[in-house]
């Protein structure tokens, strides 16, 4: 029986951003095959480019309650986890921890890359005196949500997702009770986002 390879962690910095963008693609292309909840992920999904990606990671990173932690087999990122402290509640002081991001590419899964990395995901949130770990991870991610109810996590939310744009229609529909009114105004404001016209601008002359 081969040697388990050495899992080697440390935090994500700003160059890491064209390896954690092909991380993120290899895993959601993986999941192509696990029905319409992974769909509706995957239609949520618009890969980066390289210097987007890299300014997001320095946005996240400035953050002094964000971690991101890197896994690396023989220098290369093979998988990675987000950490952020918070409280439970806007008026309670007992701290979190919230996990989000657990991705492994599918060539090192089962090989304990994802405990390596909730390990440290664990110790970190102890040093930072955190009384709770909530993990957030798709629906249709079969073995992870087995993988947490197996060591001890309870479901204790459902986190529900939409395009803003949607959003802002079906809810200006169900105002107006007018459904072609309601797109045509996302329409518009979606066209002045592209733009970046605000709103009070005028054409000139």
């Amino acid at each position: 029986m081969s040697a388990r390879p050495h899992i080697v962690l440390r935090d994500a910095d700003r160059e890491d951003a064209a390896a954690l963008v092909a991380l993120w693609t290899e895993c959601l292309e993986a999941s192509h095959d696990e029905g319409s909840e992974a769909f509706t992920q995957q239609s949520l999904w618009r890969e980066p480019g390289v210097a987007e990606a890299a300014s997001a990671l320095e946005l996240a990173l400035s953050r002094p309650d964000k971690r991101i932690i890197v896994a690396l087999i023989d220098g290369e990122i093979i998988g990675a986890t987000v950490c952020d402290i918070s409280t439970l509640t806007p008026i309670t002081l007992t701290r979190i921890l919230i996990v989000t991001e657990i991705q492994v590419s599918p060539r090192f899964r089962r090989r304990s890359v994802a405990s390596t990395l909730l390990s440290a995901a664990a110790s970190h949130g102890e040093d930072h005196n955190c009384e709770i770990v909530v993990a957030a991870i798709p629906v249709h991610s079969r073995e992870p949500h087995r993988y947490l109810t197996k060591i001890g996590f309870n479901q204790i939310a459902v986190v529900r997702a939409i395009q803003a744009s949607k959003l802002r229609s079906r809810l200006t529909t169900r105002a107006t009770n007018s459904r072609d009114t309601g797109k045509l105004i996302a329409v518009r404001r979606t066209l002045r986002r592209r733009q970046g016209q605000p709103r009070s601008a005028k054409p000139r002359p």
